[in-house]
């Protein structure tokens, strides 16, 4: 008997066709509004976002793959998209005709020139590079391996442009998912919230630990100073920045307003402009102040400025610029009362919202004369003035830096039951600024949006994811080679509150 669709059209030897979207009352409302078709910037080629699309989503002839010099390579996992920087994906894992798998980065370009067009060969970011990907190219045209893909397209290239523009390159396709996401997903909500809130007492302690031992060096409020500084870092310039609380000894002395503070702050740090780049008056007027004292400071404290190399600028957001951390820092520095502050803040009570909203208080600064206007050295002036600090950065203070010191304070003086309070505190912290390692994993381990899921409503949960990335997704590869944390998944069951 026939069956009553056919969808092979009669014939069991035709090819399946896959035919671009059409265009209807959907579509039309897409370019009313000027939503991009953005991945074309030609009828006669693809631009970069599309050959990202098509590298992520692997619509190519998967068995016939060869570089430029003739080697066959298989795409074991395609890497994950960077969004800070750097090689396009990270962490792929290829295979170069019988060698082993090797796992490192890929980066796409256009045109195999642009590897050295865009200063790829120069930049030490792109060191752990193993594919050059193009859409066209000529051997040996680089040292490097290269893939060009205008013959391995598994679709016309305008079938592909109308598939892949409405797909996120932030959103990682199911095929990529971690091993343990089964696992994981097939945990009822008490016992996967148990485990990520198991793993973040785990980075917290470790953190409580690292601070105790540095603390028996330098004193409990250098170790204070330098963990705030690092805070400031983020994640690209912690080093820097704690160098600077490191040589705080050098630079603190004679200082007493926080415009002293920044003056010799910027200077040690080696950003500070040695001329004027814009006629903006007000960043003008700002920076003849500082260099009217910095020139006479300078020789005093050569030694111990650092290199301007030694700092990462690229790609971070205005309000996160290292000048205006260090111009929060300096108004730090001028608050002689703020440990004694934040002591009596962990003995006092209240919801974890009061204790959040009190902590933003302690550490928010008065106005500032020129950053609290600015979020750059050289940007324009803003309409209204911005706090120096918010409360989704007083949030990564209190879980990196606030409890953690606090915590390592109560176990050295023997005080369980402040240990415990801080405990109690930062797993009930309001949930932190989302990230990219957070929207990573997330989706790696838990399936979740790229807004967030349930399972992260609290600072500590996203921390124990975070712990779970660093123990084990750190260790092994894209494929989760020899990972361990499925059969840990698979096997988790909720502790009894006692043992907790």
């Amino acid at each position: 008997m026939k069956p009553a669709l056919d969808f092979a059209g009669g014939s069991t030897q035709k090819q399946f066709q896959v035919h671009p979207i059409p265009v209807n009352d959907y579509t039309r409302w897409r370019t009313q509004h000027g939503l991009p078709a953005m991945l074309c910037e030609a009828a006669s080629g693809p631009s970069e976002k599309l050959l990202q699309a098509i590298w992520l989503h692997q619509r190519l002839q998967r068995d016939n793959l060869r570089t430029l010099d003739d080697r066959p390579v298989r795409v074991l996992h395609p890497g994950f998209i960077s969004v800070e920087g750097g090689p396009d994906f990270r962490g792929a894992v290829l295979q170069f005709a019988a060698a082993p798998p090797v796992s490192g980065d890929v980066e796409i370009d256009v045109a195999d020139a642009g590897w050295r067009g865009h200063g790829h060969a120069r930049n030490p970011a792109f060191k752990n590079v193993i594919l050059h990907v193009v859409w066209e190219g000529r051997a040996n045209s680089t040292a490097l391996p290269t893939l060009a893909l205008c013959n391995v397209l598994d679709a016309p290239l305008t079938e592909l442009v109308s598939q892949l523009e409405l797909e996120s390159l932030r959103t990682l396709p199911k095929d990529w998912v971690g091993r343990c996401r089964a696992p994981l997903r097939h945990l009822a909500p008490d016992a996967l919230a148990d485990l990520l809130r198991t793993a973040a007492q785990v980075r917290l302690h470790n953190k409580a630990a690292l601070l105790e031992a540095r603390a028996r060096r330098v004193g409990w409020e250098q170790t204070w100073w330098e963990g705030l500084f690092r805070a400031l870092g983020y994640k690209h310039n912690r080093w820097p920045m704690q160098h600077l609380a490191e040589v705080r000894h050098i630079w603190r002395p004679g200082v007493t307003a926080p415009f002293a503070a920044q003056i010799r702050l910027f200077g040690l740090s080696g950003l500070l402009p040695v001329e004027l780049r814009r006629n903006r008056p007000a960043t003008d007027a700002y920076l003849r102040r500082i260099w009217d004292v910095w020139w006479r400071e300078r020789e005093i404290f050569a030694a111990h400025v650092l290199p301007r190399a030694a700092w990462r600028l690229h790609g971070i957001r205005p309000a996160n610029q290292p000048l205006r951390r260090l111009a929060l820092a300096a108004h730090w520095s001028q608050q002689r009362d703020l440990i004694a502050q934040v002591e009596a803040w962990s003995l006092s009570s209240g919801t974890a919202a009061r204790l959040a909203a009190t902590l933003t208080k302690i550490f928010r600064v008065p106005t500032d004369p020129f950053w609290s206007w600015h979020w750059t050295l050289h940007g324009a002036r803003l309409q209204r003035p911005q706090p120096l600090i918010g409360e989704q950065r007083v949030t990564d203070l209190a879980i990196n830096t606030v409890l953690p010191w606090l915590l390592a304070r109560a176990r050295a003086g023997g005080n369980n039951a402040l240990a415990e309070e801080i405990v109690r505190r930062y797993q009930a912290w309001p949930a932190a600024e989302d990230n990219a390692v957070l929207r990573l994993a997330r989706q790696r381990l838990l399936g979740g949006s790229l807004r967030g899921g349930a399972e992260l409503k609290s600072a500590s949960a996203q921390q124990g994811l975070l712990q779970i990335v660093r123990d084990f997704c750190d260790h092994s590869n894209a494929l989760c080679e020899a990972c361990r944390f499925p059969e840990l998944a698979a096997g988790w069951r909720r502790r009894p509150e006692s043992e907790c």
